[in-house]
């Protein structure tokens, strides 16, 4: 029998669904590069369902505990005396997503001497110390392109809202006004603007697909170029350094993984290379920017706004200066958690842990790592070390 530690992130304040807006979920037939869906021999749960939070369970109980293992599902994550620290140190398998994530670090691991699986119910495994992965031979996996289309769309949702102006003039309207000269004052037309992303992954690549039918043109910088094709179909400048990019650049994008080389790329110095009066999107991690750095530069007009999907840590604490920043379009960590994308990552997640079970290879394309390295996706898109430094200020959310 195994033990599952599953985190997930609180029910919804109104209680838990009992009906939905809508009766089915469209969903792709296959990942833009070939890639198939999960394909678990089964599933518990209607797709369509809220699965990432506790009572969604992501829709594993039945089948873990027919099988003879224990599953529990928590929320509490963070503190001293948390329900994650309390579980671990018999724990075999810890599940958690990247908007509510258990941070795995160095010392959580040590302490948990019978873990063997820490698995991403999404994408994204940097809230795990991979380097002690690797050294404590624990296999860490991640259900690999599952919401990376919702990321992007979330990406062209953030960019439009920002450039247009909509949050504040939505916001006259709830207020009961009628002020179009306020709401226009900073509203501007997308075409014609220059666009770059920091890396064109799956994420980055489908971004600049969506925005390539707007007339604008697109940059990019990856450590991995696009193939010529690609570059020649949509249009698109390489760049192969930041400064580069963000000189040129109306609008930048994030979409790069967080490891210890991306760690605050953008700073008080790389903030000086943007374009006055640019826009920041970042749907990739929060630690990717320096979080008094990027204040400022919202305050003295550097930056003419900041779409944020992510933080660091999350949750954040209720003081976090970022809340309170000027022109921003910060949401929770919802981009890649649409109730499309809960199907394919719960379906991902039993997948995988099928897998596990059953002592057959996880998909190369889920492993980030294995064997005491990293491996699959990871060998791709990481490098050895640890991101979850800090993380425990986390903790300071509930308290505040």
């Amino acid at each position: 029998m195994a033990k599952v530690v599953c985190v997930l992130y609180d029910d919804p304040v109104g209680g838990y669904p009992t009906s939905y807006a809508r009766d089915d979920v469209p969903q792709p037939k296959i990942y833009p590069d070939g890639q198939t869906l999960p394909t678990p021999q089964a599933i518990d749960f209607k797709p369509g369902a809220l699965l990432g939070s506790v009572s969604g369970e992501l829709g594993l109980r039945k089948f873990l505990e027919s099988n003879g293992h224990q599953l529990v599902v928590t929320s509490s994550k963070d503190g001293e005396d948390s329900v994650l620290d309390r579980e671990l140190p018999d724990a075999e398998i810890v599940i958690s997503q990247p908007f509510w994530p258990a941070y795995m670090t160095a010392e959580r691991i040590a302490r948990a001497k019978k873990l063997k699986l820490i698995v991403t119910a999404g994408i994204g495994s940097d809230h795990t110390d991979l380097q002690a992965a690797i050294e404590n031979n624990i296999t860490v996996a991640e259900v690999t392109y599952c919401n990376s289309n919702a990321v992007a769309e979330h990406v062209v949702l953030s960019i439009l809202a920002l450039v247009r102006n909509f949050i504040p003039s939505h916001n006259i309207i709830l207020q009961g006004g009628w002020n179009i000269a306020d709401a226009v004052s900073r509203s501007y037309d997308l075409e014609a603007m220059q666009v770059g992303t920091v890396a064109a992954g799956r994420i980055g690549l489908r971004v600049l697909r969506l925005l390539k039918p707007f007339g604008v043109g697109l940059h990019y910088l990856d450590r991995h170029r696009l193939p010529r094709a690609v570059e020649e179909e949509l249009d698109l400048t390489y760049h192969d350094n930041l400064e580069s990019l963000v000189k040129i650049s109306d609008v930048v994008t994030l979409n790069c993984p967080l490891h210890p080389e991306t760690e605050h790329m953008i700073n008080e110095k790389t903030l000086n290379f943007f374009k006055r009066g640019s826009y920041l999107v970042n749907t990739a991690r929060g630690k990717l920017v320096d979080r008094d750095a990027l204040v400022g530069a919202l305050e003295s007009g550097q930056l003419a706004g900041y779409a944020g999907d992510v933080w660091f840590p999350q949750p954040p604490a209720k003081d976090h200066p970022w809340r309170t920043a000027p022109h921003h379009a910060l949401t929770p960590h919802i981009s890649g958690t649409s109730l499309s994308a809960q199907t394919r990552y719960a379906a991902g997640v039993r997948e995988i842990l099928e897998s596990y079970f059953e002592k057959r290879p996880i998909r190369n394309e889920y492993l980030v790592v294995q064997g005491g390295k990293l491996a699959g996706v990871g060998a791709h898109s990481y490098s050895e070390g640890d991101a979850t430094g800090g993380s425990e200020e986390a903790a300071r959310f509930e308290k505040a």
